[in-house]
């Protein structure tokens, strides 16, 4: 059985504001205890490979205790592989998780785009939620095409960024650069569970989308088989 491939931010600080960050706890625990309670097996990547700095560390959430006190896990979260120890091959799913460290680290990864497009391209899931499908905007398919151009796709909304008064901090706007980049794109109210999936592209809102995204990937992967 293939796979799935998770990354996280290497990226630890908001801009300038020296306000702490890192790939949020709950968005990785989640969508890894749907995946990982179905039988796959989960890696983890991030730009610069090594410990991945974590932010939203609440263990009073039972999944992100689950998560942080399973052995096997905790380590490989805290031994990221670089991009380039990655073979594309091996996995069925790339899945970006969010926290807003990914959007100063995942758009420009050249190398993490290239893994997407190819696991994508032989028939494999790009899957992201929040901040996570920051990874995605640069993907460009074999075709020239971006992976998100004509496809639903939501992520965390301007509104939502405006609501947590980091508009002016993060590098660019999601929702903006997606449609930028030819995205039909959804939302829901600030907060709210929205996952959608459209040619085995799934992306979530925000975090409390996470658990659903993981839940939308397991579908697609038991319908594939």
């Amino acid at each position: 059985m293939k796979k799935v491939l998770f990354v996280v931010t290497s990226h630890d600080q908001k801009g300038s504001t020296g306000e702490p960050t890192g790939y949020y706890l709950g968005e990785v625990s989640h969508p890894w205890e749907v995946l990982h309670d179905a039988g796959y097996e989960i890696d983890f990547v991030s730009p610069r490979g090594g410990k991945a700095p974590v932010d939203g560390f609440n263990l009073d959430d039972a999944t992100n205790r689950k998560f942080w006190n399973d052995a096997q896990y905790r380590h490989k979260v805290e031994h990221t592989m670089k991009p380039s120890e990655v073979n594309p091959n091996d996995y069925a799913v790339i899945y970006y998780a969010g926290g807003h460290g990914a959007m100063w680290d995942f758009a420009d990864n050249v190398e993490l785009a290239q893994i997407a497009a190819k696991i994508y391209e032989a028939n494999g899931i790009v899957g992201a939620v929040c901040h996570g499908p920051a990874g995605l905007v640069n993907i460009k398919l074999s075709n020239g095409k971006y992976l998100v151009d004509g496809k639903k796709i939501n992520t965390f909304t301007n509104e939502e960024e405006e609501a947590v008064g980091l508009t002016k901090v993060v590098p660019f706007l999601l929702e903006s650069k997606m449609i930028e980049r030819g995205a039909k794109f959804e939302k829901s109210g600030l907060w709210q569970n929205h996952v959608v999936a459209d040619q085995r592209v799934v992306t979530g809102q925000n975090p409390q989308s996470a658990k659903s995204v993981g839940e939308e990937i397991l579908q697609l992967l038991t319908n594939k088989k």
